[in-house]
């Protein structure tokens, strides 16, 4: 529950969101717009066919520099960051002692720099900061950047959208990053995004994002897009929610997200809980994350209980709710291993009643990345 009296912080498009007619909403500290008027539903279909542009500029971004700051960070991530070639960005998971995800992350090494870049939650950016700075002390140095805003374009129009301000960008595939000039903006651009199209993450100066927004909102295929349907987006694409399906009571094996851990970093066993971790990769986790469809049109919420067929409670929902793309509920949660199969007959418990579901594989509704062909 917010506090009523907390002070919300503002991204630098704040303005533009009111003039656009958003409803505001307090969200990891910041007033931000959960839609437009032309409302959710709306908005999530316009970004699966066209292109939607979001405000994700109360994320934490920040550069690591030092003599060797890929190094530096895999002492605090699972993530093969020594090998990230020049032009590359990497998912990683933050990790606490006991192998606990602390948050996940995204690291860029842009051509020719030395300094990483990062891109962290919003809701965990201090404290993700505060533990890299002191988990790195005397390796590299952290330079958070609250001066930078950060947009996302999604959608399929997204490259012919941007291109035609930057053509540069059309010869990037999924997770490549460069620094190119947007309708002469200096940016950040990198092929990625949290709604399982293709499209891209735009890092610029604050007091250039307004500017920027309204370039690309002139497209006649782009519309503004608030919170709600990020949220029903990443959810059809099966990606994780820090604070729902990932947590500190949360490992990589569980959480399904054993991809992100280095094939060397498997190996030399060198990242905070390894032991414990490649001990459940080899040999099983108790329990998994894996994705829902409910039988009927009502949507299990989070934090619905999940029962086998006898009624025994064997997990809950971390994330659920309505798909649009697919007019249907689904929703993603832990259950017990045993029950983790797809196709595995499940029940939710929802208001005192048990609504029939089963296991599903993930992503609900296909990624639309622009992958590299293989040798590219």
């Amino acid at each position: 529950m917010t506090d009523t009296n907390e002070v919300l912080l503002r991204t630098p498009l704040h303005a533009l969101h009111v003039e656009l007619g958003a409803k505001m909403v307090p969200f990891a500290g910041y007033d931000m717009p959960v839609q437009y008027p032309t409302g959710i539903l709306k908005e999530h279909l316009h970004t699966r066919e066209k292109a939607g542009l979001f405000d994700v500029s109360h994320m934490g971004q920040a550069f690591l520099s030092g003599d060797d700051p890929a190094r530096a960070l895999e002492r605090v991530t699972p993530a093969d960051l020594a090998g990230l070639k020049d032009g590359m960005q990497r998912y990683g998971l933050l990790l606490n002692d006991a192998g606990g995800i602390k948050d996940d992350f995204m690291t860029s090494r842009l051509i020719g720099e030395r300094a990483l870049y990062l891109v962290v939650n919003a809701s965990m950016k201090e404290s993700d900061f505060a533990y890299i700075a002191e988990r790195l002390k005397g390796l590299a140095v952290l330079s958070p950047k609250p001066e930078r805003a950060l947009l996302a374009l999604q959608g399929p129009a997204a490259e012919a959208v941007l291109a035609r301000h930057a053509p540069a960008v059309a010869s990037l595939t999924f997770m490549k990053v460069i620094r190119a000039d947007i309708a002469g903006i200096p940016a950040i651009v990198s092929r990625t995004g949290y709604t399982g199209e293709d499209g891209f993450e735009i890092s610029v100066a604050g007091q250039d994002a307004e500017k920027l927004a309204r370039v690309l909102l002139k497209e006649p295929d782009v519309l503004p897009i608030g919170l709600g349907a990020r949220d029903s987006l990443r959810l059809e694409a099966g990606l994780c929610l820090y604070g729902h399906d990932i947590d500190e009571t949360t490992d990589p094996v569980e959480a399904d997200l054993v991809w992100s851990i280095g094939k060397r970093r498997k190996m030399d066993k060198d990242f905070p809980a390894a032991e414990k971790i490649m001990d459940k990769v080899f040999n099983g986790t108790p329990r998994k994350r894996v994705g829902i469809r409910p039988d009927g049109k009502a949507p299990a919420r989070d934090n619905t209980e999940i029962a086998d067929k006898s009624g025994r409670v064997i997990g809950r929902i971390t994330s659920g709710g309505f798909g649009p793309s697919l007019n249907a509920p689904l929703a993603m949660g832990y259950v017990e291993a045993a029950f983790a199969a797809d196709g595995t007959e499940i029940d939710l418990l929802v208001r005192g009643r048990a609504l029939p579901a089963r296991v599903v594989p993930m992503p609900f509704v296909p990624h639309g990345y622009k992958r590299a062909k293989p040798n590219s």
